[in-house]
């Protein structure tokens, strides 16, 4: 399959992890309780004051030991990705959207700490921190347990990083952070493992009409990398989830309507030019180029070598044609030596391993004519030897008791005579066998020549009718696998006339004794169409016609091929049922077997709108949970019309990484449309930056007078646990007071 090089992606090779920063200087901070901000993400984690630039890294981490010093190390982030012991080690606080390896999670914000340079025995700061919609109480009170005990902090708020991008996004003024906040909209925060959904009214978040999808971009990675495992099952390179992620977030993306968009592939050429061709790595086979006098030299010792293989067979064949004689005169001694041994000849003949003088003479016969046969290859060569094998005639055996009458035999003659008429009648059996053959090849050669003659006079007219028999044939047999097929669908017309000819011989009346005595007959099977009913509802069994069909196409074709020169390879049978339709061979190209490339290359069409098109319908991926769509219609249900028209004429706001994908904003734009009342104008705004906004919206929410009523001190901790929290705009519900 040819190409386009310029079409192709190549797999991005994996990266070392550049050198983390330097910590930064802790004694700005020192003693002055600036918010300390943790948006603990579960693919990345960042964290920084509230009044400096956020760090950031992948929330992962790895504790190996270092092969030449023996010593324990703990790493984290990219740090990860430098051994290949530690990435079998690596753990993330998170287990799918639920936070619960705190003892990763101690790791990861001991080192975020350490790059913030504290370095005093507790972190004396104000701590706010981000927790999924709905988060378990489980969580948070493992959370604030070690953040209180093991840290000591002053106090901690959580929050939900959807709202807190918001927040980011639709404060009036970006220098006054203490202004009221009261925007309306609807947040649909996209995260790694779930999607959510949270209404806000006059600034405040209405978390008890939130809704949470189960899909996230990881099962969005997930399902495509299935997708590519189903595609390609035999794939020569291991597509890890690291590769599958970085083709969902480059190739994928929303269809506007993705019933329609499938509609539209119905055309290969429509699906062609909508795929992405990703080549991963691979090593071409490795080909030694020999000179001219390497190739000589191999050529030579090729041909000593056959020569030897010669001499060999040669001088095998001499050994065995002299052992035959040696064995054939010692046969024929002891034959002529029969009157000496008198009674004692049967024994002799036994001790030898003969029954009778019959099979002496007959072992003798064939010693004497395999002699011959070796002299004549010897003398002549094998193709006389081969030529004598088949042309030779059949001597006619002499069968003299066959006419004698029994009268005059005795008991060992008669078992003699029954023997000779028993080979008599084999040898006139194999003499008719052999007239039958000769009388065949006769018959085709003349029918041979009179087809030659046609061809000769005619070859167009003697092409055409071959090409119409080779129709009838292929139709007849296209004919018998179509029923084949329509018999396993049991609601078909062909398998309901099978059931009812079933049906028919089982309810046949028996015929009674009284009408057996009248006359009456049942006479089925005197007519032999009446048999085929069998063949007609038994589709297990393998047809005869069919063999003699593809018989008679095969030679149809041979002779087209032969002396048809319009006539190709690629109209044969064979090549027409191996044939792949156009659109199959759109949807997944293939690639001759010696070529190395393509063969490692991945072609992405209907699997690029599929992934993203579970957002909005997840059964499609086996996910039992409603889509966007529905999720938002459910959520505006639950207000009055004049609080819908505000939470989605002010804007619908997107949130997370997953809201650069393109054509996210037409899709969802489509999907609300049809929810609201046309005069209602739709606003979808996507947050400036989806990867950051959430903490910058927490650092600006911070540095407010409102932060401070909002945490959990440590006496309020002591008193009513970790899984409490106090209820505001900004955070959960569930556990608040």
């Amino acid at each position: 399959m040819d190409v386009d090089t310029e079409s192709v992606t190549l797999v991005p090779l994996p990266t070392l992890p550049g050198i983390p920063p330097d910590p930064e200087d802790y004694t700005p901070h020192r003693n002055q309780q600036t918010p300390l901000i943790l948006d603990n993400g579960s693919t990345h984690l960042r964290w920084g004051f509230a009044t400096s630039t956020p760090r950031y890294g992948p929330n992962v981490i790895a504790k190996y030991r270092e092969r030449k010093s023996n010593q324990p190390l703990m790493l984290f982030g990219d740090a990860v990705d430098v051994e290949s012991g530690a990435k079998t080690q690596s753990r993330t606080p998170w287990e799918g959207d639920v936070l619960l390896n705190f003892d990763a999670l101690e790791n990861a914000l001991d080192y975020a700490f350490v790059q913030l340079g504290i370095d005093a025995p507790s972190v004396d700061h104000p701590v706010l921190m981000t927790e999924r919609l709905c988060s378990p109480v489980h969580s948070r009170a493992l959370t604030s347990e070690l953040m209180f005990e093991q840290y000591s902090v002053p106090s901690l708020a959580y929050c939900v990083d959807g709202v807190m991008s918001f927040y980011q996004n639709n404060h009036p003024v970006a220098s006054a952070p203490s202004d009221t906040f009261s925007s309306d909209g609807i947040v649909v925060s996209f995260n790694t493992a779930s999607t959510s959904v949270i209404p806000i009214l006059n600034g405040k978040g209405i978390l008890s009409h939130a809704k949470r999808i189960p899909w996230g971009a990881s099962q969005s990675a997930d399902y495509l990398l299935k997708l590519i495992q189903v595609k390609y099952p035999t794939f020569p390179t291991r597509v890890t989830a690291t590769q599958s992620n970085w083709m969902f977030r480059t190739f994928c993306s929303v269809a506007p309507d993705y019933t329609s968009l499938l509609r539209s592939f119905e055309d290969p050429a429509v699906l062609r030019t909508s795929e992405r061709i990703i080549q991963f790595p691979f090593v071409l086979p490795s080909t030694e180029e020999k000179t001219e006098e390497e190739l000589a030299r191999i050529s030579e010792k090729r041909r000593e070598q056959g020569k030897k293989l010669q001499e060999i067979a040669a001088r095998n064949r001499i050994e065995k044609l002299a052992q035959k004689e040696k064995d054939l005169a010692y046969l024929l001694e002891l034959r002529e030596s029969k009157g000496e041994y008198g009674k004692k000849w049967i024994n002799k003949l036994h001790s030898e391993g003969f029954d009778d003088d019959a099979t002496l003479d007959e072992t003798i016969k064939k010693l004497d004519s395999d002699v011959k046969k070796g002299k004549k290859k010897e003398a002549g060569g094998v193709g006389a030897g081969v030529a004598m094998d088949v042309d030779e005639p059949l001597e006619e055996p002499s069968f003299p008791l066959v006419d004698v009458p029994d009268a005059d035999l005795d008991e060992d003659a008669l078992k003699e005579k029954k023997k000779q008429k028993l080979l008599k009648a084999g040898f006139e059996a194999r003499a008719r066998a052999r007239k039958e053959k000769e009388k065949e090849r006769e018959e085709r050669e003349r029918e041979e020549k009179k087809e030659e003659e046609e061809r000769e006079a005619d070859l167009a007219g003697w092409s055409a009718r071959l090409r119409s028999e080779q129709e009838a044939l292929m139709t007849r047999i296209k004919d018998r696998a179509r029923r084949k097929a329509a018999l396993s669908d049991r609601k078909s017309a062909a398998a309901q006339a099978r059931m009812k000819s079933i049906a028919n011989l089982a309810s046949d009346e028996k015929l009674t004794k009284k009408k057996r005595k009248g006359g009456g007959e049942d006479t089925f099977g005197a007519d032999d169409a009446d048999w085929a009913i069998y063949r007609k509802i038994n589709t297990a069994a393998v047809s005869s016609d069919e063999d003699e069909d593809l018989a008679q196409l095969q030679l149809i074709e041979q002779k087209l091929l032969t002396h048809d020169p319009t006539f190709t390879s690629q109209q044969t049978h064979a090549s027409i049922a191996s044939q792949r339709s156009a659109l199959l061979s759109a949807f997944k190209p293939m690639y001759e077997e010696g070529d190395v490339a393509g063969n490692t290359r991945i072609h992405l069409n209907t699997e690029r709108w599929r992934v993203c098109e579970a957002w909005f319908s997840p059964g499609i991926a086996g996910v039992d949970s409603a889509g966007l769509g529905e999720v938002i219609q459910n959520i505006l249900s639950r207000f009055s019309d004049d609080e819908k028209a505000r939470l989605v004429n002010v804007n619908v706001f997107l949130s997370g990484t997953p809201t650069l994908i393109p054509g996210l904003v037409p899709r969802l734009h489509s999907t609300l449309r049809p929810l609201l009342p046309t005069e209602t104008p739709i606003e979808i705004k996507r947050a400036e930056d989806p990867s950051l906004d959430a903490w910058k919206g927490m650092a600006r929410f911070a540095q407010t007078d409102e932060f401070g009523r909002v945490g959990m001190t440590r006496a309020e901790y002591d008193e009513y646990g970790g899984e409490r929290l106090k209820r505001w705009w900004g955070s959960n519900w569930n556990g608040g007071f």
